[in-house]
Formats: C-alpha cells, structure tokens, sequence
C-alpha cells in the first residue's frame, strides 16, 4: 500500500526539464518533450544553484565527442589548475568512453541522433585560487547529424533549440584540415550556425549577440600554422565565417587545438580507409573553455 501511494505521489508532482522546461513527473527518466534526463534537474536542485550550460557544436566528424571526452578528462585530472567533480556517475560515461578508445587506438564510435542516447555532462568546476567563483557546467555531447537537421529544419530538435537558447557560452568546432585542403564545407557549415545562433540568441533587431562564442580549429595537427595565429588562419581560409563574426557577434575569438599527435591508416572488411590514433598529444583543449569562463 505504501509503495502504490508513493508511485501515485511520484506521478502527481511534476519539476520542470532542465533543458525544455516541460514538466515531468518525478520518477521521470528522460524529459517526455526533448528527451533530456531527468538526472540534470534532480542535480541543480541538490546543488540549489541554476547550473551554466556551455554547448560545444559543430559539424559530424569534426571531433566534438574527442574534444569534449579529452578536455573533461584534463578537467577531472586538476589540468591547469581546475578542479572538476562530476555529479552524478553519467556524467564520467563522456570521458571514461573517449579515454578508453584512445588508449585502445581507436576513435570513439559517432554519436547516435537520438537525444536520449546522447551522453549528458553536469560538472562542478571550480579554478583552483583564492576566492574562485564555483561554476556548476552542463556540457552534452550532440550529434553532428542532429545538429545539422535542426539548423536546416528549425524545431526538429527541441533539445538542441532549447540548450542553445539557454546557453551561457558556446563552443564551436571547424575541421581546419579540411579548410586547409580547400574544402568550402567547413566554411558554409559553420556559417550556417552562427546564423541560426542568431536568430534564436538575438534579443534586438540589429544589436550584435553577447553569448560568448569560442571558434576552435580542431584538428589542427593537420595544419600546424593554426597554431601561429588562428585569427589569421580563419580569416584567410575561413573568411565567410569570419565576416558573420565579426558582423554580428560581440565576444568571439579563435582557438587551434588537436588531441592526437601522430595517426596510422587502415583498412575495414569493406577496403574503407580507417585512421588510427596512435600518440595522443592533447594541445590547445584548455584554451577555450578558460576564454568561455572568463566571459561568463
């Protein structure tokens, strides 16, 4: 009897989504509407403060689960004088995946399109000096795939509409091996966007958008010259991204980063070329996410 009048309790009080806002019942795993977990919300309570949420975006392949896995990692490992706890163990999944491939020589597999199966990061990060300000940090890791069907289809995902437009700071990843070789993808994918960005984050009509927006050129162990000046590499190979934000991005700046220092190539069952990792170099991880923070 107690049981039954507990699920029935569980089932009539309902606390928002973290992401969404819609109201869920208690016991609720995932968010009915945007297919969030529940475990966030039930963590920014017990921490009785709004948590910051930082989303890293970018095209598929362009390394966002890689980058996003490593630089919790160095988080949780007192990297640069952070200190990271993680609430909640679905929240080292992210990281412990990554760190696990890596080690194995192998990349991580793609992230899934389905929200639910997304991996979810709530950390309680905190520079390790006197008088630092504590920073509760919602990061996921979303699919490319499901990041570009929202940008080309608005409200496909609510989840990603929703992060975006809760967002404190974001990250944003180009493949500048790709924009080195030539390659105008990366380009108009990451135009593309910052123009969706703007119109979900713009608050006036012509006022520039004050989020803070981190361009991070990953896969920079390609072209080492990223490194030298990003600013000057995006404006010289990533000049249509450039222009937008300068036009209409207040606080924006460019970052270079890679994470494997050496590949090895091979070959599936199916003759498909296969790269290895096979020294990890992370360089750069840190940058942006320090830049992020001392915006917020």
């Amino acid at each position: 009897m107690t049981t039954l009048t507990s699920s029935k309790q569980a089932q009539s009080t309902k606390i928002p989504c973290l992401v969404c806002d819609n109201p869920n019942p208690l016991d609720a795993v995932s968010c009915s509407t945007c297919g969030a977990p529940m475990a966030l919300i039930q963590e920014a309570l017990a921490q009785e403060r709004d948590p910051c949420i930082v989303t890293v975006v970018g095209d598929s392949n362009v390394g966002k689960t890689v980058y996003l896995g490593m630089l919790l990692d160095m988080l949780t490992q007192r990297a640069d004088n952070f200190e990271a706890i993680p609430k909640g163990a679905y929240s080292v999944n992210l990281q412990h995946t990554v760190i696990s491939y890596l080690a194995a020589r192998h990349f991580p597999p793609k992230t899934p399109m389905e929200v639910d199966e997304w991996h979810w990061a709530y950390y309680e990060v905190t520079p390790r000096k006197r008088n630092a300000q504590v920073c509760d940090l919602v990061m996921p890791d979303m699919a490319g795939e499901a990041l570009a069907a929202e940008v080309a289809t608005p409200k496909t995902f609510t989840a990603i509409r929703s992060l975006l437009q809760k967002s404190a700071g974001a990250i944003l990843l180009v493949d500048a091996a790709m924009a080195a070789a030539g390659s105008t993808q990366p380009d108009f994918f990451a135009l593309k966007l910052l123009t969706y960005l703007d119109g979900i984050m713009a608050t006036k009509k012509r006022g520039k958008i004050q989020t803070p927006v981190a361009i991070v050129l990953s896969k920079a162990d390609y072209c080492p010259e990223c490194f030298d000046n990003p600013r000057l590499f995006a404006e010289s190979n990533l000049n249509r991204l450039w222009n937008m934000c300068k036009s209409r991005f207040e606080s924006f700046d460019f970052f270079a980063a890679s994470v494997v220092g050496s590949l090895g190539y091979g070959t599936d069952d199916s003759d498909n070329v296969i790269p290895y990792p096979l020294h990890i170099a992370p360089r750069g991880i840190l940058e942006p996410f320090e830049w992020i923070l001392s915006k917020l």
